[in-house]
């Protein structure tokens, strides 16, 4: 079945029309493995902190606050440039995984041209990888938590890895930014909110599938999986706004309704 609309992927990008597919998690993870290890960054870009979004800044935010001496573990590590922005801030050890083999590549040669080091797993998130348990200080994801075939699986797994009170940061494309798409001067609805089917869109020479969540699904999921939040943020910042006027209209679409979501929770 082709959904209708154009539904966001992430950041700002719309694609084209979608099809409903069934989820097949061995299937999912060979779709989103090959994209994201051939055009994956090229056409979507690479979201990496301080960002953790569109209009959301670790520099404003402050949720990891000081990080030194810390274990982090960032899932999703994509070219590495998040596990390089917290080790020049004096992390103890960094640790990753991604789905992506070239990803895992790309992420070792920046953080060893960078002079840092880190342990680098290539492995789904929902997977068993031998990952130590009760050791991370921070458990982290900058928009790759969203990709998961299982949230709740996913979100119990991140809490084994992290000691007792450690912290869990993750972000992702707000839900109604992927329902609603720019039609000249109006926004318009393009999906409904609560439909979390699984779809798979085609990009440019390549194919990616995957599932848009309720707020309500992450809330419930991370409080099933032991985790209370301490915040969350959905509005843009204005600043980080004013800088994309003239250039862009998704300024005006982040004005108007949240694009991006960001979680801190903390393991009980």
């Amino acid at each position: 079945m082709v959904m209708k609309g154009k539904p966001n992927i992430i950041g700002a990008g719309e694609v084209g029309c979608a099809v409903s597919v069934d989820m097949d998690k061995n299937s999912i993870y060979e779709t989103n493995g090959f994209y994201w290890d051939t055009n994956g960054n090229d056409f979507l870009g690479a979201i990496v902190l301080p960002h953790y979004g569109a209009f959301v800044s670790e520099e404003k935010c402050r949720l990891f606050g000081d990080v030194s001496g810390k274990k982090v573990l960032e899932i999703g590590c994509g070219n590495g440039r998040s596990l390089q922005y917290l080790g020049e801030r004096q992390a103890a050890e960094l640790w990753a995984v991604d789905l992506s083999e070239k990803q895992i590549e790309k992420a070792a040669r920046h953080l060893k041209a960078c002079g840092l080091t880190a342990r680098l797993i290539r492995s789904p998130m929902e997977e068993e990888c031998g990952l130590p348990m009760d050791y991370f200080d921070f458990v982290y994801s900058i928009y790759a938590i969203g990709w998961t075939t299982d949230l709740e699986g996913t979100f119990c797994r991140i809490a084994s890895y992290l000691r007792k009170n450690g912290v869990f940061i993750f972000s992702w494309s707000h839900p109604i930014h992927k329902c609603v798409a720019a039609e000249g001067d109006k926004l318009v609805f393009k999906k409904s909110y609560f439909d979390e089917s699984w779809y798979s869109v085609t990009l440019q020479e390549g194919e990616l599938t995957l599932s848009d969540r309720k707020l309500s699904t992450y809330v419930n999921a991370l409080a099933k999986a032991g985790f209370v939040i301490e915040e969350m943020i959905e509005q843009s910042d204005e600043e980080m706004m004013q800088s994309r006027e003239g250039r862009s209209d998704f300024a005006e679409k982040a004005r108007m309704l949240p694009v991006t979501f960001v979680v801190k929770a903390r393991k009980r």
